[in-house]
């Protein structure tokens, strides 16, 4: 199936953790510090500057916003005043940057992160080889009071991840091991019955998103395309991403039918601050966004 695929927005540096809130696109753009939102009209707004390199994000039922600081393994809740607070240090339970986060309806947060520097390693041993042998690492997650604990351990860079709507199952992109691990999330949140929800190699998911037929989107970011996933791991659809990589992608729109997907040339971090050359994508789908976020 062909769909038609066009730019909403160019000059993006590298962009992470898309949701639709508001009525609008917001992401993280990783080298301009900035949080960012995109309206339909391609009319641009900066909602948050960050000193740090911005990642996931997730909202509070009281609307603050929750934020990934990546190199400071840290998440920083935006209060509806406007008011900056440390929210939760992560560095205790991460190893090297966290990364992208989904937020459940209640407030708690569960939260990746590389496990090792992965840029250093692929320039060392290429990245089939890191691929093949790499170290695990945890799933933290945050409680709406800022408690701190590991979700779960031996993950392979774990990465985007969904709730679906019953708020009962977690499903999150373990991005080296090239699958969809899905867990139980039990009403105190703790994660249990870990279990391979879908193999997606040759594929490797970064960020996803979950729709209402229960099929999950996969960015995927050694291929310039965006892959429907369903569970057990047949590839349903494949949307081409216009030559670049694909890092991440969410559904909105006001029928929750617009697949977003956020480009770049390379996520080697030295070349992809050199210049705004990600943008964002985006193509009508048939089935429309589910859970969270």
């Amino acid at each position: 199936m062909s769909r038609e695929v066009v730019t909403l927005r160019e000059g993006i540096y590298f962009g992470e953790g898309p949701r639709w809130h508001g009525g609008r696109l917001w992401l993280s753009d990783f080298y301009q510090h900035k949080v960012l939102s995109i309206g339909l009209d391609d009319s641009l707004q900066t909602e948050l500057d960050f000193d740090d390199q911005p990642s996931g994000l997730g909202w509070m039922p009281d609307g603050s916003l929750l934020v990934v600081s990546m190199t400071r393994r840290q998440v920083w809740r935006k209060w509806p005043d406007g008011r900056l607070a440390l929210h939760a240090d992560l560095s205790a339970v991460s190893t090297h940057l966290c990364n992208d986060m989904v937020v459940d309806g209640d407030g708690r947060a569960y939260v990746g992160n590389f496990g090792f520097d992965l840029d250093a390693e692929i320039a060392a041993r290429g990245a089939e080889s890191v691929i093949a042998d790499h170290p695990t690492t945890t799933l933290v997650r945050v409680d709406p009071d800022g408690t701190v604990s590991v979700a779960a351990d031996g993950l392979s860079f774990p990465n985007g991840a969904v709730i679906t709507p019953d708020g009962t199952t977690l499903i999150i992109g373990e991005t080296l091991g090239g699958r969809l691990t899905a867990f139980d999330i039990g009403t105190d949140g703790a994660l249990s019955n870990r279990r391979v929800w879908a193999q997606t190699l040759p594929r490797v998911p970064d960020g996803i998103c979950l729709d209402a037929s229960g099929a999950v989107w996969i960015a995927n970011p050694i291929a310039p395309e965006c892959a429907l996933i369903a569970p057990g791991g047949e590839v349903l659809e494949v949307v081409e991403t216009g030559g670049m990589p694909c890092f991440a992608c969410m559904l909105g729109g006001p029928a929750g039918r617009h697949l977003f997907m956020l480009v770049a040339p390379t996520s080697d971090h030295a070349k992809a601050a050199e210049a705004p050359l990600g943008k964002v994508l985006v193509c009508e789908v048939d089935a429309a966004r589910a859970g969270w976020p």
